[in-house]
């Protein structure tokens, strides 16, 4: 592990743990329900969290139906508003700011992964890189 901010107050294991935990809260509250297994992988300046389960009776019944591509567009467009909420659970668990966030669906199996890069970054630019940056894409 590197000497980052966050390591002076947590491990590396407790960092991934407010991370995957931060994440499946945030989901629960305001989509009504969350996933049912979430793992965090924290490497350099890369964050994933992949998350699984958790379909609304709403999005189950479209998936049933054959609407798999409104329920993946739902949940791309609800990513989007949630950006700055994901954004501060990394930035609250790895203590760096976040200058990337990219965030993906797919049905079968069901799964979401969301992707955030940190600052500093071998692959932004100082000027690029400036807290508060992160916008929707």
């Amino acid at each position: 592990m590197t000497e980052d901010a966050h390591s002076l107050h947590a491990t590396h294991g407790e960092v991934l743990t407010a991370i995957s935990d931060g994440m499946v809260a945030l989901l629960k509250e305001f989509y009504g329900r969350g996933p049912t297994q979430a793992k965090t992988y924290y490497q350099d300046d890369l964050v994933v969290c992949l998350l699984r389960g958790g379909f609304t009776r709403v999005e189950q019944t479209l998936l049933d139906g054959g609407r798999g591509h409104a329920v993946i567009a739902q949940r791309m467009e609800f990513q989007e508003v949630m950006r700055e909420r994901f954004v501060a659970v990394i930035e609250h668990a790895t203590g760096r700011p976040v200058v990337g966030f990219m965030s993906g669906n797919q049905q079968d199996p069901d799964m979401i992964c969301e992707v955030f890069v940190l600052s500093p970054s071998d692959l932004v630019d100082s000027h690029e890189a400036r807290p508060g940056s992160v916008k929707p894409g």
